[in-house]
């Protein structure tokens, strides 16, 4: 299947109707989270990155201004496509552009593998956000 796939960056205003309704989908809906905990008010200062396919709407994520990814989230019939990767190194890459020495993350405890395939390395002892397993993850991302 041949699918195309853009990436755009942009604030919540641009984005956070489109955002916002993936997140919706993927964390409340499917993974049960608490619309309190996942509406915590951080959008606004927040970097955002929007996946399409096909001029669709199927993915996001977010970077923190202190370096943080944090919801990343991929619609059911678009997982599988490459789609995290893409946004993950969108992310990434945005970060050090802004001069950050390493990006991090707390991962879902099943996505670990997923985000140790991009170089990240887990921390800590595993934790419960919103229910759910999660350990921190970093990425140095020097040169």
């Amino acid at each position: 299947m041949d699918v195309t796939i853009e990436i755009r960056e942009g604030d919540w205003t641009a984005f956070g109707d489109a955002a916002g309704e993936i997140r919706r989908i993927v964390f409340i809906e499917e993974q049960q989270v608490s619309q309190e905990e996942e509406w915590d008010g951080r959008d606004p200062e927040c970097r955002h990155f929007l996946a399409l396919s096909d001029g669709r709407a199927v993915g996001t994520a977010r970077l923190l201004p202190d370096a943080h990814i944090g919801r990343v989230a991929v619609l059911a019939e678009a997982r599988g496509l490459g789609i995290g990767v893409a946004l993950m190194r969108a992310a990434i890459e945005a970060a050090r552009r802004d001069g950050h020495a390493r990006v991090e993350l707390a991962a879902q405890t099943h996505a670990l593998a997923f985000y140790e395939l991009l170089g990240f390395l887990a921390y800590g002892d595993e934790f419960l956000d919103a229910g759910i397993p999660h350990r921190n993850m970093h990425l140095a991302l020097d040169g």
